[in-house]
């Protein structure tokens, strides 16, 4: 080993060095290197910095082979006074910067890196991105209150219009009070999404017709800008209310038939198709879950959920994909839980967000998401690493939300059975069936991690092979409790001696004509143990449980202190070792606790 460690670092025997380290004697080899110019470690560092930066779209400009969000116009690079040469496509690093186009194009000559900021500042250039989004929320709620209006903090579009401008003036514009006829998440939508403004509310959360956009510049000309923007928003809210009153005349049911045009996805049908199939699943759930006197809203629910993609608000807006759906069925005199349904079961539409509080909802949700990720599977179109096209991780953890928090007593097989009678040209093989379920309990484990549970814990509760989702949160929570009691570490103890010895042997018969005492007696405290912890666990008695596995440890000891495990008779020693794994698969029913990190 030590001649291989001095081959693999390229030294010679008499360089060796011994020394001792946390108690033990190690061989080392004592390496000197060379420092260099920062400047040329920088170069190539910078220049790969700047090449991988990622961009969702990029262009290719001119002759140049870069490809980019922008044109690169210039580059500052200096250490010190120095000047480091990067060069990037045709762009070469120097010290030449320029300011606001507008307010100050002329070059600006950076003497040092400590300059940048105060020297960018000085035209028109606010460098600090903290500094500008303090700027402009600061200038925003300023106008916000000159206009008795409040204003609900847009994390997302605050970042976004911070990232667009470099010397930030907020104003404050209005428009027409006519267009509050229309839905106000439709004026939220078009004044957010499409001009990134800052939409105002009175004091009882009702919209007002003002809005505060922030343009990229001084405070010079204000007045024309904000008439050109009021004067681009009432384009926007003019085509908004056609939308409205030309949906709004069109039954949602009328839409279904032109579903059949919109391809779901290739190799899984039209969206027609899947309508019908979460139709037949939530029916299948809401018989599974005893919902008789739902069940009408359930279905009806189920049919008009997805009816809404066809209008042409959605076309326009398509974040108000069963916003509208509850807009208009409302509209038409659908019951308001069918209504409301409809716009909730998209949710959670991310990580956080709340799941449905109506059975409606929460049911075609369900329905919906089994679906896609029933049909994602059985085509091949599995996320591999950080590739997720179809948002099917996003599906999964809506999945989990749903069966957590409306207490659904499902295992995963379960709806994976019951999706599977609404397909019908299309299986799971036995191995996608299990990277289905696999793909799901990832999420599970994602979201019991982030509500503070340690790693080891849920992966032993997770080796279990239960997948019963409830159930899993709930053996996850107790074991975490458990954890902090005495009695832990005892249960660790007694699987750590069984199932050290255990793994030798396959399940084998007990010869009980060459029982002795201590296997007896074994036996007898391992029967009644299984008896217990089965019945504690189908009742969902996991603390209880859990105490009867830690005081197993007496008879384990005792069972090591009177009997060689390893006796030189096989068919004693079988006996044992069977024992021993017949106690281990007890305690597994909980979890592997062979995967709990015990010296933490």
């Amino acid at each position: 080993a030590g001649k291989g460690f001095l081959r693999s670092q390229g030294a010679a025997q008499e360089t060796l060095e011994i020394k001792e380290f946390q108690g033990s004697e190690y061989i080392f080899i004592r390496r000197e290197t060379r420092g260099e110019a920062a400047v040329q470690i920088l170069k190539p560092a910078l220049e790969k910095v700047i090449r991988n930066l990622s961009f969702p779209k990029n262009m290719r400009w001119g002759d140049y082979e870069l490809r980019y969000a922008r044109p690169l116009r210039w580059i500052v690079a200096l250490f010190g006074p120095e000047t480091i040469p990067v060069q990037v496509g045709a762009v070469n690093g120097g010290r030449i910067s320029s300011g606001h186009r507008q307010l100050s194009p002329e070059p600006i000559e950076i003497k040092r890196p400590g300059e940048y900021v105060s020297l960018l500042k000085e035209h028109y250039v606010l460098v600090d991105a903290a500094e500008r989004q303090n700027t402009i929320w600061n200038q925003i709620e300023h106008l916000a209150q000159k206009n008795k209006g409040r204003l609900r903090k847009d994390k997302r579009l605050l970042e976004e219009v911070t990232n667009l401008v470099e010397y930030p003036t907020a104003f404050c514009g209005e428009f027409s009070q006519d267009y509050l006829e229309v839905p106000a998440e439709v004026l939220i939508t078009a004044m957010k999404g499409h001009q990134r403004y800052f939409p105002l509310e009175d004091e009882t959360g009702e919209l007002l017709p003002k809005f505060i956009g922030v343009r990229n510049g001084a405070d010079n000309h204000l007045k024309k800008v904000i008439k050109g923007n009021e004067k681009v928003l009432a384009a926007r809210l003019d085509d908004a209310r056609f939308f409205f009153e030309e949906d709004s005349q069109i039954p949602l049911e009328d839409n279904l038939e032109r579903l059949k045009g919109v391809v779901f996805q290739d190799g899984l049908g039209s969206m027609f198709e899947k309508v019908e199939r979460i139709v037949r699943l939530s029916s299948l759930i809401a018989e599974r879950l005893g919902l008789a006197a739902q069940k009408d809203n359930i279905l009806r629910c189920a049919t008009l959920a997805k009816t809404d993609l066809v209008t042409q608000m959605v076309y326009e807006f398509p974040e108000l994909q069963g916003v509208m759906g509850e807009k208009y069925a409302l509209l038409q005199g659908e019951d308001p839980k069918v209504a409301l349904g409809i716009r909730e079961h998209y949710q959670p539409r991310f990580s956080g967000d709340a799941v449905p509080g109506t059975i409606e909802g929460a049911i075609v949700s369900l329905a919906d998401k089994s679906d896609t990720l029933f049909g994602y599977f059985a085509i091949g179109h599995v996320p591999t690493g950080s590739q997720d096209p179809f948002a099917l991780r996003r599906q999964a953890y809506g999945v989990v939300q749903a069966l957590i928090e409306k207490d659904l007593p499902f295992s995963l097989q379960d709806l994976i059975d019951l999706t599977a009678q609404c397909y019908q040209n299309i299986t799971l093989a036995p191995e996608q069936c299990f990277a289905l379920k696999e793909f799901i309990l990832a999420r599970l484990r994602v979201r019991l991690l982030n509500q503070g549970h340690s790693y080891d814990l849920i992966d032993a509760v997770l080796a279990s092979g239960d997948d019963r989702i409830t159930k899993l949160v709930k053996k996850t929570q107790t074991l975490s409790q458990f954890q902090q009691t005495p009695d832990f570490k005892d249960l660790l103890t007694a699987f750590e001696r069984m199932s050290h010895l255990a793994g030798r042997t396959d399940q084998g018969e007990l010869d009980q004509t060459v029982f002795q005492k201590a296997d007896r007696d074994f036996l007898s405290a391992f029967q009644e143990l299984k008896r217990t912890c089965r019945k504690q666990l189908a009742a969902g008695r996991y603390g209880q449980a859990l105490i009867n596995l830690a005081k197993f440890r007496g008879p384990v000891d005792q069972f090591f202190k009177e009997a060689m495990i390893m006796d030189k008779n096989p068919a004693i020693r079988q006996n044992r070792l069977t024992l021993l794994k017949s106690a281990v698969d007890v305690y597994r029913l909980y979890g592997d606790f062979g995967l709990i990190v015990g010296n933490k």
